[in-house]
C-alpha cells in the first residue's frame, strides 16, 4: 500500500516548531515523507539531530536550528535561517506549548496561569516573523491545539484558557493573512497513543489495580472508531492542511480524535 501522504508536499519547505518526542517528531518525519524539506526547531540539539536523521532517511533535507521558541529574537533568527538555508518557506507547523498545570482555575496562582498564557504568544511571534516569507509562496500555518477545547476534564483550567486563546489567535491570523494568500488552520488532537499516554495509562492502572489495557479500552470506548490515534495519524492531518489539497481551507480547527469529539 502506498503512503497516503506521498508527494503532497513535494517541493515545499516546512518549518516544524516544537520538535519533541511523539507528535513533534511525527510532524517532521511525515512532512518529509510527503516530500518536503524540513526545518526542525526546539531547545534540544540532541533530540533535533535524532529526528533529522529520520527525516534524511526518507530522502528529505533536514535543517536543524536549536531555538528557544519563547525568545522573540531567537524566533526571528530561526525564520531567517530557514529561508536562507532553503530559499523559501511554504508552511509552518506550530507544536510548541507550555506543559499544562493540573489545577482548578480558582486554586491556581496568577503567575502559573500567566505562564500558560504565554503559549499563544509564542505562536503569534513565530507567525509574525514567518508571514512575509509565507506570503511570497501562498503558504500555510497549522497550529496544534488540543481536545481540551471540547471536553470537560477538570483541573485543566489555565490550559483550557491557553488553548482557547490559541484557537482565537489562529482564527484572527486567518482573517489577517488570508488576503495575502496565507491559510491558517488548527488541529485538535485528544489522547495520542504513544509513549507518554502509555505511561500515564500504566500509572492509572497501577493505582486502580487493573491492567493498562483496561484503561485503554475504557477511553477508546468513548471514541467512534474504538481506538486512539497514533502520532503519525495526527501529523498526517497537519500535512493535509499544509498541502495544496486544502488550498481552500482556512480559519478551521480539525478535531483528530478518532471520533471522541464531534465539531
Amino acid at each position: 500500500m502506498s503512503d497516503p501522504v506521498s508527494g503532497v508536499l513535494a517541493g515545499k519547505a516546512v518549518l516544524v516548531a516544537g520538535v519533541g518526542p511523539g507528535l513533534g517528531q511525527a510532524l517532521a518525519v511525515r512532512s518529509a515523507a510527503a516530500g518536503a524539506d524540513v526545518v526542525l526547531a526546539s531547545r534540544s540539539p540532541e533530540r533535533l539531530e535524532g529526528v533529522a536523521a529520520q527525516v534524511r532517511a526518507t530522502g528529505g533535507r533536514a535543517v536543524v536550528v536549536p531555538t528557544d521558541l519563547s525568545d522573540a529574537a531567537a524566533v526571528a533568527g530561526l525564520v531567517d535561517r530557514a529561508v536562507t538555508e532553503l530559499g523559501r518557506l511554504d508552511a509552518v507547523l506550530h507544536n510548541a506549548y507550555h506543559p499544562p498545570g493540573r489545577e482548578a482555575l480558582l486554586d491556581a496562582e496568577r503567575e502559573a496561569v500567566a505562564a500558560e498564557l504565554a503559549s499563544p504568544l509564542m505562536a503569534l511571534e513565530l507567525v509574525r516573523c514567518s508571514a512575509p516569507a509565507l506570503a511570497e509562496r501562498g503558504g500555510a500555518v497549522v497550529v496544534v491545539n488540543s481536545m481540551i477545547l471540547r471536553n470537560r476534564l477538570p483541573r485543566f483550567g489555565a490550559y483550557r484558557m491557553a488553548k482557547a486563546s490559541l484557537l482565537a489567535l489562529a482564527r484572527g491570523l486567518s482573517i489577517e493573512l488570508g488576503p495575502q494568500g496565507v491559510r491558517v488552520n488548527s488541529i485538535a488532537p485528544g489522547y495520542i497513543w504513544g509513549d507518554a499516554v502509555e505511561a500515564s495509562f500504566a500509572k492509572a492502572a497501577e493505582q486502580r489495580g487493573v491492567t493498562p489495557q483496561t484503561i485503554h479500552d475504557e477511553i477508546a470506548a468513548e471514541t467512534d472508531l474504538r481506538r486512539l490515534p497514533r502520532p503519525e495519524e495526527i501529523a498526517d492531518a497537519a500535512v493535509f492542511l499544509a498541502s495544496d489539497l486544502a488550498r481552500a481551507v482556512t480559519g478551521q480547527c480539525l478535531d483528530v480524535t478518532s471520533g471522541a469529539t464531534h465539531h
